[in-house]
């Protein structure tokens, strides 16, 4: 299964359209006003029909509501919603019976604490994404660009796939993906040249360093990276 790689908080033609080019798998979209990745539902259409059929398209929210998400999926059909708030396991299973898609839920990681709510999200989500856990300070939930200690996840088994997330940048995806081997790899704030604006030239870098550490990849030497959860068949 090769490494896939997503290419978040776009917000504008000219980063989607580098992001699709340089050959990213999942583009995703930020539906959180106070972001500064926020983007309206019109231009997320806009955006989502140049991705479709190139791309899986992600709805990221944080904490919407039935009627918020409602006008999200109806806006830019994604192919994915991704929660990123502090939403419970039976949250997650109401959405994702609800509105009929999968759904990745982002968990924040910091100490080794922090693993133990992975399973009850495992039994729920589609996949989950393994992010930072932000600072006491920040605003966001994720996009501080923060990594965490990737040694926490030596030996992580799960039944689902995960998304490793949280300060990935050109710099460090390559040994990211050598050494914890995760189904993909998810980077917002680490291909920006200011909080909010893509830089090109870091998505097409970012792409082509994960691509060159893709563990599916004879020439890497890496073993296999995660088997495809039965419950993602729709993604394909």
């Amino acid at each position: 299964m090769s490494l896939e790689i997503k290419i978040c908080g776009l917000s504008t033609a000219e980063t989607l359209d580098t992001a699709l080019g340089a050959g990213a798998d999942m583009v995703g979209m930020v539906f959180f006003p106070p972001s500064p990745r926020h983007v309206d539902l019109s231009t997320a259409g806009a955006l989502a029909a140049k991705a479709r059929g190139r791309a899986r398209i992600v709805a990221l929210t944080v904490d919407a509501d039935d009627v918020a998400l409602a006008d999200i999926v109806a806006a830019i059909h994604p192919d994915m919603l991704q929660l990123h708030g502090k939403e419970s396991p039976e949250r997650v299973a109401a959405i994702r019976a609800r509105f009929e898609l999968p759904v990745m839920k982002a968990v924040g990681i910091a100490t080794a604490a922090d693993l133990a709510a992975l399973t009850a999200y495992e039994r729920v989500a589609d996949r989950l994404l393994l992010d930072a856990k932000p600072p006491k300070d920040a605003v966001l939930p994720g996009g501080n660009g923060v990594p965490f200690d990737w040694d926490l996840l030596a030996g992580l088994d799960l039944s689902i796939p995960y998304m490793l997330s949280g300060g990935l940048d050109p710099e460090n995806v390559r040994e990211a993906v050598q050494r914890l081997h995760p189904f993909g790899v998810d980077v917002s704030s680490g291909v920006e040249r200011a909080p909010g604006v893509k830089d090109i030239a870091r998505i097409v870098a970012f792409i082509r360093e994960a691509r060159a550490a893709d563990p599916s990849n004879p020439s890497t030497g890496g073993k296999p990276a995660q088997p495809s959860s039965a419950r993602e068949t729709s993604l394909s």
